[in-house]
């Protein structure tokens, strides 16, 4: 293996490591090797990575959710949010996304920075979306509330009101295939609904055209790293139905 191909694998186990994945199928056996293991043969390297195209009128989408970014960066209907927040988090990502993750609210490090999940949970999440073949750049993050609640507390129900035209017009402009609700906050805003997310995971729903699933917050992972099983059986739910290989 040369050592290209080598450091490619090696981080790609450390992403499956970190999102909770201790072992993977080996083809054509019902056994399993460890996450750690070498593959019994060479990985092809892998092609030149380039920034996702952009499909033909998918500029109109990006022109729309600039006119809404500066929209959410100008809203005030949230007294206390608007007048606590350093700056508002819009989102960030692909606007040719086939598959979106929606959060709760930023955090203390969002708000500073202005992107979503950057901070500890962010980084998971990234581990999350690499284990499933994916790169951050190639799906979209948005949270529900693009304010920083005071002290990282759950949004209110007004609160998820007054974002809600917000969060239904980016996911209008990207127009995505899937979904992934991480959380209860993200999953019953979206869906309507008070089920917990206990009740809601492997399960697909439907917001517009989008498939939606459901899954544990990456910030409940942190403090509960047992259910990082659980999530990895969402996402690998998930990737069948996107076609994506595990």
């Amino acid at each position: 293996m040369d050592a290209h191909a080598a450091r490619a694998l090696r981080q790609r186990l450390e992403s499956l490591a970190a999102a909770g994945v201790t072992a993977v199928p080996k083809a054509g056996l019902g056994a399993a090797i460890p996450a750690t293991a070498a593959p019994p043969a060479a990985a092809p390297a892998p092609a030149a990575v380039t920034d996702p195209p952009v499909p033909p009128g998918r500029d109109a989408a990006a022109r729309a959710m600039a006119v809404l970014r500066q929209e959410v960066a100008d809203c005030t209907r949230c007294t206390e949010l608007a007048g606590t927040r350093t700056q508002t988090v819009f989102g960030s990502g692909s606007p040719a996304a086939r598959l979106c993750f929606l959060g709760e609210a930023p955090g203390a490090d969002e708000d500073a920075s202005g992107e979503p999940f950057v901070g500890r949970a962010g980084q998971l999440l990234t581990k999350i979306i690499e284990a499933c073949t994916l790169r951050r750049d190639e799906v979209y993050i948005l949270n529900v509330l693009k304010c920083r609640p005071p002290g990282n507390r759950a949004p209110g129900p007004e609160e998820v009101a007054n974002c809600r035209g917000f969060f239904e017009r980016q996911f209008a402009a990207i127009d995505p295939e899937f979904i992934c609700c991480l959380g209860t906050t993200a999953a019953q805003a979206l869906l309507r609904t008070a089920e917990p997310i206990g009740r809601l995971r492997r399960r697909w729903f439907t917001f517009g055209s989008a498939r939606v699933l459901c899954t544990y917050h990456p910030s409940y992972l942190l403090r509960n790293p047992a259910a990082k099983r659980d999530v990895w059986d969402d996402m690998q739910m998930l990737m069948r139905e996107m076609g994506l290989a595990g």
